[in-house]
């Protein structure tokens, strides 16, 4: 039955009651829906490395901010993979490298303090192409600027700063958007040999080996992308201006990435998108970003269905969110489902966040997005939500599939907000594929100017929620 309850400044709150007709008792979350975290934890284990350095300036690196310290770099790390693993060191001073690092199992990648490493903008420092996931799709592009496939026990430590040194005069204009640099004229994405070109082969589920760009893609490389690795730090650096995507771990296993600086006000300048990957901790993170903070993911469409890969039993924990498009989010790539999702004691707060909690998702994306627990979060001011739950994300792809998603089990506790347009946005899919299980405990939601909106959302529980000091009620 359709309920049809009065929310503050009266909005309509749709609600189905009862049981969903798809509900398996299988996926229903513990008595205690924390009590999980804390197994994942025990889970994770950041690598430890051999008492070994190899300082790139005895490999003929020069900090000099022109010349080429890609060679010497490269020859550090293969001494220090071929040695049985260590530290490869990135000295204080200021280097240039003309094309992307390749980081091998054993190698702790250490940028130290006062060190700057800065990338050429030059595509074809980029090639040959490696195989990469982008936007949830698989294919060979250019090569993210720091990558390991395959490999085991690799990390990306020291205080330096990484600087991909993107900008509307190289990258960023690829987007197709004038915000960015791009002009009628210039060549984009949304050229028919790139983005679109990309989500064809998905939809026909061309095989991996043709999927290979005659020529240019538009497509940006990630900054940093682990892919098919296991056992991964990422500790301390500071990340600069990516031509997209910043921190990319793909289809990888244990993961710990703490302490990061991630400033990047581009398009598409995701801070951390862990997809496919199961075991992941982000801790102790400052995001300022051109897109979202946080975003989990698990492929697009075709691609994430048929790898069959959640990102699962994913903690966020003390991490401090600025400008973006959401704070933490899952979505909207996430074909092969999200669960076990715990984010705590984070700080949201700036005028040009949109959104602090959000899911995102769309009718032809399917999978199931279940078990997200946020708690203990304060958010200063956003310009749309506080909760942010959208089963009508845009689709910019073929329309005419349908994979309705499943979104169902999230628990949002100890959750304050000072500035915000809604406190509660949830958009259900239709009457026949609501939200289920949303459950909120002591959240009180001030400065919000229109209140809530809540449509096709089925056993909401909303126990001590204020907006603008008024009770809701149940």
């Amino acid at each position: 039955m359709l309920k049809c309850l009065c929310g503050f400044f009266s909005l309509l709150l749709f609600l189905h009651c009862g049981a969903s007709p798809d509900s398996d008792p299988g996926t229903q979350p513990p008595a205690d829906p924390w009590a999980g975290m804390a197994d994942i934890l025990a889970e994770i284990q950041p690598p430890r490395f051999p008492d070994r350095t190899f300082d790139i300036t005895h490999s003929g690196a020069v900090a000099d901010g022109r010349s080429d310290a890609l060679p010497a770099i490269r020859r550090a790390i293969d001494s220090c993979h071929a040695a049985g693993g260590g530290r490869v060191v990135v000295p204080a001073g200021e280097f240039l490298v003309n094309g992307p690092v390749h980081l091998k199992s054993n190698v702790d990648f250490h940028v130290a303090e006062g060190a700057t490493v800065k990338f050429s903008t030059t595509p074809e420092h980029y090639l040959p192409a490696v195989h990469t996931r982008w936007e949830g799709v698989e294919t060979y592009n250019y090569s993210p600027l720091i990558y390991a496939y395959g490999a085991e026990n690799i990390a990306l430590t020291g205080t330096g700063t990484l600087d991909g040194q993107a900008g509307e005069d190289n990258w960023w204009p690829w987007s197709g958007s004038e915000r960015y640099g791009w002009r009628e004229g210039m060549p984009s994405q949304a050229d028919a040999g790139g983005r679109p070109r990309l989500f064809d082969w998905n939809t026909r589920e061309v095989p991996l080996e043709e999927r290979r760009f005659a020529g240019p893609s538009y497509l940006r490389p990630n900054f940093v992308q682990p892919y098919n690795c296991k056992n991964i730090l990422i500790e301390d650096v500071t990340i600069r201006n990516s031509p997209m995507w910043v921190l990319h771990p793909t289809l990888s296993e244990n993961v710990t990435i703490r302490n990061v600086r991630v400033i990047s006000h581009g398009p598409n300048s995701d801070g951390c998108d862990p997809e496919s990957c199961k075991n992941v901790l982000i801790k102790d993170c400052y995001f300022d970003t051109g897109d979202d903070c946080i975003a989990l993911k698990s492929g697009r469409n075709q691609d994430g269905r048929r790898s069959e890969r959640p990102i699962e039993n994913v903690v966020i924990q003390g991490c401090e969110m600025k400008d973006g498009h959401g704070g933490v989010v899952i979505g909207s790539e996430v074909s092969g489902g999200a669960r076990n999702i715990y984010a705590e004691d984070c700080v949201m707060d700036s005028p040009n966040l949109e959104r602090a909690i959000r899911v995102k998702t769309n009718k032809v994306r399917g999978g199931t997005i279940e078990n997200l627990y946020f708690r203990n979060i304060t958010v200063g001011e956003v310009r749309e939500a506080v909760v942010r739950i959208n089963m009508r994300y845009a689709i910019f792809s073929d329309t005419s599939q349908v994979f309705v998603p499943t979104v169902r089990n999230i628990f949002v506790e100890n959750v304050t907000s000072e500035r915000s347009q809604y406190g509660l946005l949830l958009e259900g899919y239709d009457a026949d594929h609501p939200i289920t299980g949303v459950v909120l405990d002591n959240c009180r939601f001030e400065g919000v100017s229109d209140g809530n909106k809540i449509e096709f959302v089925e056993d909401l529980r909303l126990n001590e929620v204020y907006v603008n000091g008024s009770r809701l009620a149940q």
